[in-house]
C-alpha cells in the first residue's frame, strides 16, 4: 500500500518535503541554528532519497511522460496542477537532489550569518527548480520559474560579496524582463485557438505546431528569450559573471549546477516542441551564437584575474555547446546535450566548491596571491585537477561523452546541413584546454613564493567527502554513461523523429491517435 501511494505521488513528495523542511526552518526560533541547518539537510537528502527511487522505477523502454499527477487548479481557466517526468526531466531532477544537499552541508560551516533565512531560501530553490522540471502546465511552469527567481535575488543580495547588491539587482532586471514576454506568449497562445483558456502543455503541443510560421516566429521568440537569458546565451550573458562573482560558494554552485540549466531545458522542452517549424527555420541562427559563445566565453576566461570569473565565463562557453546540440535537432547531438547539462552542473559546481573551500582559507580568489599550493594541499590539488579535466573533456570523465555526441550529432546534422558549425564548436575544446590547464598551472604549480599560503591546511574530512561525492558521478558518467543515456535516449529520439515529420507548409499535418508519443507526452 505504501508503495502503490508513492508511486502515485512520488512527483509531488519531491515539492512536499523541501516545503516541509522550509515551513520547519521558518517555524524554529532563530537561535536554534543546529536544528535549522539539521532540519535543511534532512528534508534535502529524503527529496534525494526519493529520486533514487524514482531513478529505478522509470521505464526507460517508453517515451511518454511517467508518474503523472493531475488535479484542477483553477477550473475557470483550466488551469490544472499537472505534473509528470520523462527521461530528460529525471536527469535534471536527480542533478537537483544530489547538488542541493552538497550545497547545504558545505553552507553548514560558512554561513554565519542570518541562516534560518539563509536555509529557508535555499529550500524555496529546490522546490522552484524542481517545479520547473516537472511542471506540465504552462501556467503552472511560469510560476515555479518566477518562483527560482526570489531566493536567489535574497541568497545573493543578502549573503553575497562587496558589490552584491549591483549584482543582483543585475540579475533581477536581465531575468523578469524575459520572464514577462514569456508570460505574454503563454496567454496568446493559451486563448489563440479557442474561445477558453488552455494552458496544458500537452494540448498546446498540438495547437502550437498548427499555427502560421509567422505566429510561430513570434512565439518563439518571446519563449527563447526568457530561455536565453537565462543559460546565458550571448548577448544576454553579462549578468552572470556579476552574479557568480558576488554570490555565496553554495549559490554560485546552485546557480551553476541547477538554475542555468532552466534555461536549456525550457529551448528543448519548449521551443522545439510547441514551436517546432520556428526552431527549424531559427536552428542556424541558434547555432551560431552557442558557438559564438563557445568562443567568446573561452577567450575573456583567459585574460580573468579572478578564479571566480574564470569558472563563470567557462559556463557561457559550456552551455554554448548544449545549446548547440539542442539545435542540432538530431537524436546524437540532444541526447549530448541533456548529458552535457549534467556534466556541467557536476564539473563546474565542483570547480565553484573548490574555490569556495580555498577562499575560506585565503580570503581571495584573486590568482596571482597563489601558485604552489599542491606542495601544501596535495588533496585539494588532485580533486580540483580531476573537476578540470572534466571541464577540459578528458576520455574517461563526464565531460567527453557530452562534447563528443554533441560535435557527432551537430556534424550530420539534417537541418544544418554543414559541417562548419561542429568544426568551429570543436575550436573551444582546444581552447578549454588551454585557460582550465592554465589556471591550475597558475594556481598549483611553481614555486611557492607567498608566505601566506605556506600554512594553508589541506581538505578535511567533510571538504573530501563533499567533493568525492561528486566525483563518483564524473567517473561514472565517463566511464559507463549508458546509465545516464539510456534515460533520455526514448525521449530525444522521439522528439527528433517529431521534428522530421514537421509539415513545411502552414496546413497543419493531421494528428493521428498516437502522435502524442512522438515528443514524450502522454
Amino acid at each position: 500500500m505504501l508503495y502503490d501511494y508513492l508511486a502515485a505521488h512520488i512527483l509531488s513528495l519531491h515539492l512536499l518535503i523541501p516545503l516541509a523542511g522550509a515551513i520547519v526552518v521558518l517555524a524554529l526560533p532563530r537561535k536554534m541554528e543546529r536544528a535549522i541547518k539539521i532540519t535543511a539537510i534532512a528534508s534535502s537528502v529524503c527529496a534525494f532519497g526519493l529520486t533514487t527511487w524514482l531513478f529505478y522505477a522509470f521505464d526507460t523502454s517508453q517515451n511518454y511522460f511517467q508518474f503523472v499527477e493531475y488535479t484542477v487548479w483553477v477550473p475557470s481557466f483550466n488551469i490544472g496542477y499537472h505534473i509528470g517526468i520523462d527521461g530528460i526531466a529525471l536527469l535534471l531532477v536527480a542533478l537537483t537532489t544530489f547538488t542541493m544537499p552538497i550545497a547545504l552541508i558545505y553552507s553548514s560551516d560558512t554561513v554565519k550569518k542570518r541562516v534560518k533565512e539563509y536555509f529557508f531560501f535555499m529550500l524555496i530553490l529546490e522546490i522552484g527548480t524542481l517545479g520547473v522540471f516537472l511542471s506540465l502546465d504552462t501556467i503552472l511552469f511560469y510560476i515555479f520559474w518566477e518562483i527560482v527567481l526570489i531566493p536567489m535575488y535574497f541568497i545573493i543580495g543578502i549573503w553575497g560579496g562587496e558589490r552584491r547588491i549591483y549584482a543582483t539587482v543585475k540579475f533581477f532586471l536581465f531575468t523578469i524582463v524575459g520572464s514577462l514576454l514569456m508570460l505574454v506568449a503563454i496567454l496568446w497562445l493559451g486563448f489563440s485557438q479557442h474561445s477558453f483558456f488552455i494552458s496544458d502543455f500537452e494540448v498546446l503541443q498540438r495547437v502550437g505546431a498548427s499555427l502560421p510560421l509567422n505566429a510561430q516566429m513570434w512565439l518563439f521568440a518571446a519563449f527563447a528569450l526568457a530561455f536565453c537569458i537565462k543559460v546565458p546565451v550571448i548577448p544576454f550573458h553579462t549578468w552572470l559573471p556579476d552574479a557568480h562573482t558576488e554570490a555565496p560558494t553554495a549559490g554560485s554552485v546552485i546557480l551553476a549546477g541547477l538554475l542555468l540549466k532552466l534555461g536549456t531545458f525550457g529551448l528543448l522542452r519548449y521551443n522545439l516542441i510547441l514551436f517546432p517549424r520556428a526552431a527549424i527555420e531559427l536552428a542556424p541562427f541558434m547555432c551560431i551564437l552557442g558557438i559564438a559563445g563557445i568562443i567568446y566565453g573561452a577567450l575573456v576566461s583567459m585574460v580573468q584575474p579572478d578564479m571566480k570569473r574564470v569558472i563563470a565565463y567557462s559556463s557561457v562557453a559550456h552551455l554554448g555547446f548544449v545549446v548547440v546540440g539542442i539545435f542540432s535537432m538530431s537524436a546524437e547531438g540532444m541526447q549530448g546535450a541533456v548529458i552535457q547539462m549534467v556534466n556541467h552542473g557536476l564539473s563546474t559546481g565542483m570547480l565553484f566548491l573548490a574555490v569556495g573551500m580555498i577562499y575560506e582559507r585565503r580570503h581571495t580568489r584573486l590568482i596571482s596571491e597563489y601558485g604552489g599550493i599542491a606542495r601544501v594541499m596535495p588533496r585539494f590539488a588532485v580533486m580540483f585537477a580531476l573537476a578540470m579535466l572534466a571541464s577540459v573533456g578528458l576520455p574517461g570523465l563526464n565531460g567527453f561523452v557530452g562534447e563528443v555526441l554533441i560535435l557527432i550529432g551537430t556534424f550530420k546534422s539534417a537541418i544544418l546541413h554543414s559541417w562548419v558549425y561542429a568544426s568551429v564548436a570543436a575550436m573551444g575544446v582546444i581552447f578549454a584546454a588551454v585557460y582550465l590547464l592554465g589556471l591550475y598551472k597558475r594556481i598549483f604549480f611553481g614555486p611557492l613564493t607567498n608566505e601566506k599560503n605556506k600554512d594553508l591546511k589541506d581538505l578535511n574530512f567533510r571538504e573530501t567527502a563533499l567533493l568525492g561525492s561528486i566525483v563518483v558521478f564524473i567517473v561514472w558518467i565517463g566511464f559507463y554513461p549508458s546509465t545516464f543515456l539510456n534515460m533520455s535516449a526514448p525521449t530525444t529520439s522521439a522528439i527528433s523523429n517529431y521534428l522530421e515529420h514537421v509539415p513545411t507548409t502552414d496546413r497543419p499535418a493531421p494528428v493521428k491517435a498516437d502522435s502524442t508519443k512522438k515528443v514524450a507526452v502522454r
